[in-house]
């Protein structure tokens, strides 16, 4: 297998693995166990039926809406307007990211059906790169998670546009610190293992 081609097949195994990572930690179940774990119910003063009911309508918005994050609780807006401009950003990300896992898992299929034994070798090789830069990423976010928080932002918003406070802004009150620092982990963790068993699964009769 060429260069080029082994570095499309480590490319396409890392999103296929981070994209198959995210997904559990958008359901329901995760986001109402990690926030009462986060003690959202404190930090907005909402009964946890009212968290629950902000929480899924933002979300709703971001998987599968139009993208206007304009939820209403007791006849005010759950975001401000510089909220929601934060997240219709966030919305086209997440857009782009699984859009791009999505042809990166066609190019894996097309590959393996092509050249089974290459791309066996180069799925394996690429699996165990995405669980060591796992371990690495793991460990820099047990160690400095605030830096690593903004290092990330500063990357994909510009500065100043995802800062909110906690003493005002909904939606780091409904997804405090806590969450982000646990689901974080979580998706590491469940990345760590995947990147495992794919590697195991290409080494087999390689």
């Amino acid at each position: 297998m060429s260069r080029l081609a082994g570095v499309v097949v480590a490319a396409a195994t890392a999103l296929v693995i981070v994209a198959v990572a995210i997904v559990p930690f958008l359901s329901a179940a995760w986001l109402g166990f990690a926030q009462d774990r986060a003690e959202a119910t404190a930090w907005t003063g909402w009964p946890a039926a009212t968290v629950r009911a902000a929480t899924d309508a933002i979300v709703g918005d971001l998987l599968f809406g139009r993208g206007d994050f304009d939820a209403v609780i007791d006849g005010e807006p759950v975001l401000s307007e510089r909220e929601r401009a934060h997240m219709r950003r966030v919305r086209g990300l997440f857009q782009v990211f699984f859009l791009a896992a999505a042809i990166g898992a066609a190019v894996l299929v097309l590959g393996f059906r092509r050249a089974r034994d290459p791309m066996k070798r180069a799925l394996r090789a690429s699996a165990i790169g995405v669980a060591g830069v796992l371990v690495a990423a793991g460990v820099v976010v047990a160690l400095a998670f605030d830096a690593a928080f903004a290092a990330f932002h500063g990357i994909f918003f510009s500065a100043g546009s995802w800062t909110f406070d906690p003493r005002t802004d909904r939606l780091v009150q409904l997804l405090p610190e806590r969450f982000w620092v646990e689901t974080t982990i979580g998706v590491g963790a469940i990345g760590f293992l995947l990147a495992l068993g794919v590697a195991r699964l290409a080494g087999r009769g390689s």
